[in-house]
């Protein structure tokens, strides 16, 4: 899946800060190399500030109507002319969740989203999927990661009991401890942050996070489409076991 977004947006400030930011994106997802259906799913709305990676959890069927309920919800918040804001968003994963766990019962989902109002970027999320901010484009200087696993070996390893060497080959190492649809109602974690010209957003299912490498961000292409090229072009010779879903997005000077 290839798609290309635009969205223009006045930063909040004085004099300095007049010029628009431009923020255009680009997604991929890829079923990956052993399973036979992708149950990712995503929203690429850069014209309403709004994007998200979903990952969904269940098997076959089950995780990707899970997905798509939330992806669906979301896309109806997009679709209304509103404007969208932390709360709106809460609202709607909140009724997604809802709706996940009175349908599907045994599926649920892990989410990223990212919603950039002005030059502030909010991140939410719930589970292992997650947000990288490289700044400047991550030449030379890496990447952030945003987000914070709810996650089994997360866990372990904010106890000092397991390293993060070796946090992909343990046994639990895809078990995460949030999810929407698993119970009546779910917390979405968020975190705020500046976003600057050039810089980059990478939203993505752990399919895609588990084979990054931190030095890869710093010989990342320039360009946004080559950049999210590369990046599942990773995923899928590093491992590939799982779907690979991701969003580049970038801040331009306008």
């Amino acid at each position: 899946m290839k798609l290309a977004s635009l969205l223009r947006r006045k930063p909040r400030g004085g004099p300095s800060l007049a010029r628009e930011t431009v923020y255009v994106s680009q997604n991929r997802s890829h079923v990956g190399r052993v399973r036979r259906v992708n149950e990712d799913r995503l929203l690429d709305r850069a014209d309403r500030g709004l994007w998200a990676v979903v990952d969904g959890m269940g098997g076959h069927s089950g995780g990707a109507a899970a997905a798509e309920t939330v992806v669906d919800v979301l896309q109806a918040l997009a679709d209304d002319p509103a404007p969208i804001n932390a709360a709106a968003v809460r609202a709607a994963v909140s009724h997604a969740n809802r709706a996940i766990y009175d349908v599907h019962a045994t599926s649920g989902a892990t989410i990223v989203i990212a919603l950039i109002e002005g030059s502030e970027a909010t991140i939410f999320w719930a589970g292992d999927s997650r947000a990288y901010l490289m700044r400047g484009g991550g030449s030379g200087g890496g990447a952030e990661q945003l987000t914070h696993d709810h996650s089994v070996v997360q866990e372990m390893i904010d106890a000092g009991v397991l390293t993060e060497a070796a946090a992909d080959r343990h046994p639990q190492a895809n078990v995460v401890t949030r999810a929407l649809g698993v119970a009546p109602a779910v917390a979405l974690d968020s975190v705020t942050t500046l976003v600057q010209p050039n810089d980059r957003l990478l939203l993505c299912s752990d399919g895609v996070s588990r084979s990054l490498d931190p030095r890869d961000f710093a010989t990342m292409p320039a360009a946004i489409g080559d950049m999210a090229d590369r990046i599942l072009e990773n995923a899928l010779q590093r491992d590939g076991s799982d779907n690979a879903t991701l969003v580049v997005i970038a801040a331009l000077s306008g």
